[in-house]
């Protein structure tokens, strides 16, 4: 049983009751789902220490569903979820992944439709049987069809922030073998790419057949596609494949270098190794037949005239034109962040209280914690309006009291309405320490409506941040449609701060408009957009993705002091 298959169910079941209307009880398996997705152990785990009382722990499990967990670790299913699809049997996750897709219109094309699946849906739209159907139309079919197009070229790839903490677990198993020297995870992974295939692992080992051995009977592997002596090939339990290459320690570097990639990148270096007499591959680097260099990817990359380059930068995108000018950037580092700023607290959406938040910030080393809470136009995240952001502030007053070297800022995430107005009064914003904006709804407008109505909403002098800037979910939804150098004219000249949210499913912005607004000289933050606390973790994909944009700890405000971040916002 895997977290995440569990995750997926009480999504699914959160779906139906939305779409019976049921939007308290589908809150509540909501928050239960997230929660659970975010955990670092295994809920099979929880329950065989502590049973349903443990089970309750979790954020956002009460009695209801800790039953309905105990009922699908003991039997594989649960009942309750079993009803709702017979009663409604549509493949609901399939079908409300397409952008525009929620529950309740998917129930109405089973009932006059009888669409069920993915297929049944798109030869629905293909057929011109869903624009006459009351709410719907002929855009709504258009943007059906351009939603299953593009799930379509997302096919095979997994979310990043998914697999991370099962690569984490893996990497940590194998270095915890008496038999391993030396391991670490290459490829994709290795570079932070937003969405990853397979995933490539490397060890060091004098007694490579235990290694293989405890690697292809861990308890997620699904399928053994291959065992050898030195590369073993597994399917894990989540549907990605994992391969495991034991090397020398001679060559651990070359090999490092070699398959963490890209392709392009290992392509410009191995002309430059050409260029000075050399041979560069996955062995090491030679001159004629001697080995110079492999040990090490330093050594590797110091013996063909190169500085080391960061992973998340190894893409040919002019980082080895640099190397050879030894003008690498010290790029961001997660020990550089100094706060999260985009954090709901349970005012909204969130699940735990703002000092609970708090506690967990300090202990990650943090000197400052912002809540961003929804404000009122967001219902289904509990949107707070003027007159509770004042009744929660009056709480963070309280705590920071209690803090000397720690302190809460007060902050929300309000919503650009469609001609760019804020959801909220400007008397109410500027009492916060800061305001996020962000695009929530009708994000299928023209470009040039959807630029006018972003930097309408900058020039409100009480925004400071704009939230997940493209609006993207990675293999879900693609980006609306702006002008981008105008966005960051305008974030220029307005003081407005872009967001690199680092939610999973997000990663917003990407890489290379990271690059662009570092070339315009717009600053950015990075924030979790957590609403749980084991979210705050998130931080780290954050911060990989402005390595991937060769961001700076000067391009990235929350790497400032408080009073420094403050600043920021008041120039």
């Amino acid at each position: 049983m895997s977290n995440k298959e569990l995750s997926r169910i009480l999504f699914s079941i959160a779906k139906y009751l939305e779409m019976e209307e049921e939007s308290f009880r589908s809150v509540a398996y909501r928050k239960a789902s997230r929660s659970i997705s975010s955990l670092d152990r295994s809920v099979e785990d929880i329950y065989s220490e502590g049973g349903p009382e443990a089970l309750k722990e979790i954020p956002g499990v009460g009695e209801s569903i800790a039953l309905k967990i105990e009922e699908y670790i003991k039997t594989g299913k649960i009942k309750y979820y079993e009803e709702l699809k017979s009663k409604t049997p549509i493949d609901l996750s399939e079908i409300i992944a397409i952008e525009g897709m929620g529950p309740k219109k998917a129930k109405i094309l089973y009932q006059k439709l009888k669409v069920k699946t993915i297929s049944q849906l798109e030869k629905a739209a293909k057929g011109h049987l869903i624009a006459p159907l009351r709410g719907f139309g002929e855009k709504t079919e258009l943007n059906i069809l351009q939603g299953i197009e593009f799930l379509k070229g997302q096919k095979g790839r997994f979310l990043l922030g998914e697999v991370y903490p099962i690569v984490e677990d893996v990497l940590r198993g194998l270095r915890s073998l008496r038999e391993v020297e030396k391991a670490e995870v290459a490829g994709s992974f290795r570079r932070s790419k937003e969405t990853v295939g397979d995933i490539d692992l490397l060890a060091v080992s004098s007694e490579p057949e235990k290694v293989m051995e405890y690697f292809a009977s861990q308890p997620d592997v699904a399928k053994v596609w291959g065992k050898g002596l030195t590369k073993s090939s597994v399917r894990m339990a989540e549907g990605f494949d994992m391969d495991l290459r034991v090397v020398s320690r001679k060559s651990y570097g070359a090999a490092l270098q070699y398959f963490t990639g890209s392709k392009e990148h290992n392509v410009a270096t191995r002309r430059i190794a050409i260029s000075k007499g050399l041979k560069l591959n996955e062995y090491g680097v030679f001159k004629g037949t001697r080995r110079i260099a492999g040990e090490t990817e330093e050594d590797v990359y110091k013996a063909i005239g190169l500085q080391w380059i960061p992973p998340e930068m190894r893409e040919n995108q002019g980082e080895v034109e640099l190397a050879l000018e030894n003008k690498i950037p010290r790029v961001v580092d997660c020990k550089d962040m100094r706060g999260d700023l985009h954090v709901h607290s349970n005012w909204d959406g969130g699940n735990d209280p703002i000092e609970v938040l708090a506690e967990v910030a300090k202990k990650m080393g943090y000197e400052y914690i912002g809540i961003s809470d929804h404000t009122q136009y967001l219902k289904i995240e509990h949107g707070l309006d003027e007159a509770q952001l004042a009744k929660r502030d009056l709480e963070i007053d309280k705590l920071n009291e209690e803090y000397k070297e720690f302190r809460i800022l007060k902050g929300c995430e309000a919503n650009i309405l469609n001609h760019g107005e804020i959801d909220i009064k400007d008397e109410a914003l500027s009492k916060l320490d800061y305001v996020i904006a962000g695009i929530h709804s009708s994000m299928k407008m023209g470009k040039a409506e959807m630029t006018e109505r972003i930097i309408t909403a900058m020039k409100n002098p009480n925004v400071d941040i704009f939230s997940h800037p493209t609006g993207r979910l990675i293999n879900t939804r693609d980006e609306y449609q702006i002008d981008l150098e105008k966005i960051l004219r305008a974030a220029k000249e307005f003081n407005v701060v872009l967001e690199i949210n680092a939610s999973i499913e997000r990663l917003d912005l990407k890489d290379e408009y990271i690059k662009r607004a570092k070339k315009a000289g717009v600053k950015m933050v990075i924030g979790t957009d957590a609403h749980i606390k084991e979210e705050l973790n998130l931080m780290r994909l954050g911060v990989a993705q402005a390595r991937r944009g060769w961001a700076k700890k000067k391009d990235i405000i929350n790497t400032g002091s408080v009073e420094e971040l403050l600043n920021n916002f008041h120039d």
